[in-house]
C-alpha cells in the first residue's frame, strides 16, 4: 500500500507538469496577440511581405484559429506584395494540417493528464487522506529534481544551437519534409522567421517555469510548516 500511494503521488505530479506545459503553450500563443505585432516589428516582417499590420494580424488570427480547430481550412485572402491573393499555398496547408494534428493532440494529452490527476487524487483521498498533501508535496519535489536536470540540458542545447534543436524537433514530430520552406517563394516562412520561434520558446518557457516555481514554493512551504507542526507534538501525542 505504501508503494501504491507514492506511485499515485508521482502520477499526480507528472500529470500536473503535463497540464502546465500544454497550458503554457496555449497561453503563450493565444493569451496576447499583441506579441505577434511586436515580433513582426522586431523582425521587419511587414517589409519582407510588403503588407500592412492589419492584414498581417488578420492572417495571424485566422491561422491561429485554424490550429485549434476553429476553421475547417486554411485559406486567407489578403493583400500581399500589393496583390490580393491567398496568403497560404498548398505546402503551407499540408504542413499546417500536421501542426494542427500535433496541437490538438497536445490538448487531448492535457485532458488525459487532467483525468490522471483527478483519479490519483481520489485514490489518495481514499487510501491516505491524512497524508495527501505530504505525499503530493514530496512527490512533486522529486519530480522537479528530475525535470530540472532535463530543463537544464534542453535549455543549454537551445542556447548553444537553437537551429539544431529546432530542426531535430521537426524531424521527430513530422514524418515528411513539408516543414522545409523556401523564403523566396513562401509567404508563411517570411511571416514566421526562426527568431520569432526562438522568442516564443522563451515565452512558453517563462509561463512553464513560473507555474512550476509556484507549485514548488507551495510544496516547500507545506513541508516546512508540516515539519514544524510535527516537532511541536511530544512523544505522548500532547502539543508542546
Amino acid at each position: 500500500m505504501k508503494g501504491l500511494r507514492w506511485i499515485l503521488g508521482g502520477a499526480a505530479s507528472l500529470a500536473m507538469v503535463v497540464i502546465l506545459l500544454i497550458s503554457s503553450f496555449q497561453a503563450a500563443m493565444y493569451l496576447d496577440f499583441g506579441v505577434y505585432q511586436r515580433e513582426y516589428t522586431k523582425y521587419k516582417v511587414l517589409r519582407e511581405l510588403d503588407m500592412d499590420m492589419d492584414d498581417a494580424m488578420y492572417v495571424t488570427r485566422e491561422m491561429m484559429a485554424y490550429l485549434k480547430g476553429d476553421r475547417e481550412s486554411l485559406s486567407v485572402v489578403t493583400t500581399v506584395e500589393g496583390v490580393e491573393q491567398d496568403f497560404f499555398n498548398e505546402q503551407d496547408r499540408l504542413h499546417m494540417k500536421d501542426v494542427q494534428v500535433l496541437f490538438l493532440g497536445g490538448l487531448a494529452l492535457r485532458r488525459g493528464a487532467a483525468f490522471v490527476l483527478a483519479v490519483s487524487l481520489v485514490l489518495l483521498l481514499v487510501i491516505r487522506r491524512q497524508e495527501l498533501w505530504r505525499i503530493l508535496s514530496r512527490s512533486y519535489q522529486v519530480t522537479m529534481g528530475v525535470l530540472t536536470a532535463m530543463i537544464l540540458i534542453l535549455g543549454s542545447a537551445m542556447a548553444t544551437n537553437f537551429n539544431a534543436v529546432f530542426t531535430k524537433f521537426h524531424e521527430i514530430f513530422f514524418d515528411n519534409d513539408l516543414w522545409i520552406f523556401d523564403p523566396a517563394e513562401d509567404y508563411m516562412i517570411r511571416m514566421l522567421p526562426e527568431g520569432l520561434f526562438f522568442d516564443m520558446v522563451i515565452r512558453i518557457g517563462g509561463f512553464f517555469l513560473a507555474g512550476l516555481g509556484i507549485l514548488l514554493i507551495l510544496s516547500i512551504v507545506y513541508t516546512i510548516v508540516n515539519k514544524k507542526a510535527e516537532g511541536s507534538v511530544g512523544p505522548d501525542g500532547q502539543v508542546i
